[in-house]
């Protein structure tokens, strides 16, 4: 049998993130989160629809923080 490789973690070397780029992170994160504490793909969805159940830390971004990112895009 051969001898498995360690798969080598990715690292994201752009650090420049924008509000709502740091909120998708912290969604993933979170889902990520629910998953391994054995919660079920659909609870760990509705949790993730739910804002009440989100941490203080992630409800930091408004609807105009995605307005915001969104024009800066399109210009």
């Amino acid at each position: 049998m051969a001898a498995q490789r360690k798969r080598k973690a990715r690292t994201v070397v752009d650090d420049n993130y924008s509000r709502l780029d740091e909120y998708s992170i912290s969604l993933h994160e979170y889902y990520k989160s629910l998953r391994k504490a054995g919660f079920s793909v659909e609870n760990a969805l509705w949790l993730l629809a739910s804002k009440e159940s989100h941490p203080d830390w992630m409800q930091e971004v408004t609807l105009n923080d995605v307005r915001n990112h969104i024009e800066e895009d399109e210009e």
